[in-house]
């Protein structure tokens, strides 16, 4: 498995600034960018292009905090976590409200659709704001409980940094690879929600 931390120069570690992993990309890939080498001989410039790819490749892995965390967690585990669909701990309550608001909303969107006189389009307008603002403020809420996950992964760096070195037989047992997981599975929770409301934001407001 190709290791994205190595090949940019990172260390293994849960959170990266979004703006010095931008900046360390773009000092890495530019000398290698394909428009450079477009006069060179084809071995070079396939060799080059492997070199470009294989860069932007690890840098759209440690980019986004979800795709970071499953590459560290099978880095550090030598493969995929299991049970990676289970609901983590402490997102139940989203969880089910998130699911109930949606059907909700998909039988009002039914409604809106269908409505065809004027009276009916006008109790339908001002439904739908509200569902806009239902809508908008549960994906506030979301979007808060993503960012307190980031600030946790934060504070997990210096674990990771005082951890015993990579390949040593004691290094999985110094890191808190199982909050790790749950942190994973909860953004993924929080990216899916965003998606769903998201799609339906977009569908009250046409």
């Amino acid at each position: 498995m190709t290791d994205a931390f190595a090949l940019l120069g990172e260390e293994r570690r849960p959170w990266i600034n979004a703006d010095a992993l931008k900046d360390r990309f773009q000092a890495m890939s530019g000398p290698l960018h394909p428009d450079r080498f477009h006069g060179a001989p084809e071995a070079e410039r396939t060799a080059v292009g492997h070199r470009y790819a294989d860069l932007n490749s690890a840098y759209q892995t440690l980019k986004e905090p979800r795709d970071r965390l499953l590459h560290l967690l099978e880095l550090e585990l030598g493969g995929k976590p299991k049970d990676i669909q289970r609901i983590p701990p402490g997102t139940m309550d989203l969880f089910v409200e998130v699911g109930q608001t949606c059907r909700d909303c998909d039988e009002f969107l039914k409604k809106k659709a269908a409505a065809t006189s004027p009276m009916l389009r006008l109790q339908v307008m001002q439904a739908g704001m509200e569902w806009m603002d239902r809508l908008l403020d549960l994906q506030g809420r979301i979007r808060a409980a993503g960012d307190t996950l980031g600030s946790e992964l934060s504070g997990l760096n210096p674990i990771w940094a005082s951890a015993p070195p990579v390949g040593t037989a004691d290094r999985a047992a110094a890191l808190p690879l199982e909050r790790l997981e749950q942190i994973y599975r909860a953004l993924s929770y929080v990216a899916r929600w965003t998606s769903q409301l998201q799609e339906r934001i977009v569908q009250l407001a046409v």
